[in-house]
């Protein structure tokens, strides 16, 4: 069989066959680097050893190289550039990424602050942590007024009304129950330091301060939960035994009724006291009123001055009918009797005595001679009045004003009505485990991310 195959013409010793129109490639003399590759022709531009691409009839191809898509020219320039670029040699592929130092750093850190903490914190929780029992109760302040007793006579009360006052009853019951004098109150009832120092292997949970009130106060507020919402109050009460956190739980619910009843007492007292000093004030004014009208009548000898005026009104009324009877009287006798007839000059007499009398009535109401005149008697008599009828609705109003606040004194306006009894827990719900564990581990983490931010932000900084 020949080396040549006359319709394909030589084939190359080695290497990949060469497709039919090209020459084969010639191998490089031995010790000699490769040829550097030939650079790729420019767009438009056949390659070298090719013919370009013809038309129909044998012009160029449509869009092959017209004048408008024509390549620019390669200058110098550029060639110089791409010489310089395939001499440069070719970098090797990347290595597989590997551990660094900074790495076991990072890994190290997380290990030493959060995995060790967690699982520390796992032991501790699980294996020394002394289940705890919880007591829940729930109460409010209930107010009852009864309707004033003032209000029935006109509104004459309000002007001695009892006054509300402006703090609610459940908000100073929600400050006493953080207070350190319930503290005091409750621990005297039950030793507290006994109840939360059943768990003496375990310091976190278990009570560990010493013989002051103050250590006391503040176990206090980590064993008591409260919280108010809408004039309610709802209290959590924990401890090492079901027993304890329900009598804990009783006590507060009887020291604040004690509070509640306090301040009730306190309300009811001042609310009598104040009535009690407007009825004082309402007798003296009316006695003042009184004695004023006595002292009236015994100076100026009249026990009623309007009726006084009203008599002599009534007098004044009689002599003018008589004076009207008599001068028609008067006017029948001059027309039908003689002139020297005596009736006629009795009658005339008569009439004249009772205009001077009607004169001397009428003086009456003014001054005469420095006397002080019936009318300014009248006046003053009218005041005297006007301040004994207020003296009077005073009283009547602070009377009844004291006994509607007696009456409110007798019975109980103000109550502490627990909706939630004090329950006696079956089961331990503290400490949550999961929940403290999953918390902690979550706070490492962050603690653990925010310190390697810093950290290898300052050192970029360098």
């Amino acid at each position: 069989m020949s080396a040549q195959d006359p319709k394909s013409g030589p084939r190359p010793q080695t290497g990949t066959p060469v497709p039919p129109g090209q020459p084969a490639a010639q191998a490089p003399a031995q010790g000699q680097p490769p040829a550097p590759p030939k650079p790729a022709p420019a767009q438009g531009q056949a390659p070298q050893g090719q013919p370009r691409p013809q038309g129909p009839g044998g012009g160029p191809r449509p869009g092959g190289s017209g004048p408008a898509n024509r390549p620019a020219p390669v200058t110098p320039e550029m060639q110089a550039r791409i010489q310089a670029a395939l001499q440069q040699p070719v970098l090797p592929p990347a290595s597989p990424a590997q551990m660094q130092r900074r790495h076991y750093g990072m890994a190290i850190s997380f290990v030493v602050m959060v995995l060790i903490p967690a699982l520390l914190s796992a032991a501790y929780i699980y294996t020394r942590a002394v289940d705890q029992y919880a007591s829940y109760v729930g109460f409010s302040v209930r107010s009852e007024s009864a309707p004033n007793a003032g209000d029935v006579l006109g509104g004459l009360g309000s002007l001695v009304g009892v006054t509300s006052s402006s703090t609610s009853d459940t908000d100073i019951l929600y400050k006493f129950i953080q207070s350190r004098d319930l503290v005091e109150r409750v621990n005297s009832r039950i030793d507290l330091r006994e109840v939360w120092s059943k768990a003496p292997g375990d310091p976190i949970f278990g009570f560990r301060g010493g013989a002051s009130l103050e250590d006391l106060v503040k176990e206090w507020d980590r064993k008591v939960r409260i919280h108010y919402d809408s004039g309610m109050i709802d209290l959590r009460i924990l401890a090492f035994d079901a027993q304890d956190a329900q009598d804990i739980a009783l006590a507060i619910v009887d020291e604040g009724g004690i509070l509640i009843n306090q301040l009730n007492d306190i309300a009811r007292e001042d609310a009598l006291r104040y009535a009690r000093d407007e009825l004082e004030r309402a007798q003296g004014l009316l006695r003042t009123a009184r004695q004023n009208v006595t002292e009236f009548r015994n100076r100026y000898q009249l026990v009623d001055p309007v009726a006084d005026v009203q008599g002599q009104i009534g007098v004044v009324t009689s002599l003018q009918q008589q004076l009207a009877e008599q001068l028609v009287a008067l006017g029948l006798l001059q027309a039908n009797a003689q002139a020297n007839d005596p009736r006629i000059s009795q009658t005339e007499l008569r009439i004249q005595v009772i205009r001077d009398q009607i004169d001397a009535e009428r003086q009456k109401f003014g001054s005469v001679n420095g006397e002080e005149a019936l009318s300014d008697v009248v006046g003053q008599f009218e005041i005297l009045t006007v301040d004994r009828q207020f003296a009077e609705a005073s009283y009547t109003a602070a009377l009844a004003s004291f006994e509607s606040a007696r009456a409110e004194a007798a019975r109980q306006s103000r109550y502490l009505a627990p909706y939630i009894r004090p329950t006696l827990a079956q089961e331990a719900e503290f400490p949550q485990r999961l929940r403290l564990l999953l918390m902690i581990a979550g706070f490492l983490t962050v603690i653990w991310v925010i310190g390697s931010l810093i950290f290898y932000s300052l050192r970029d900084r360098r």
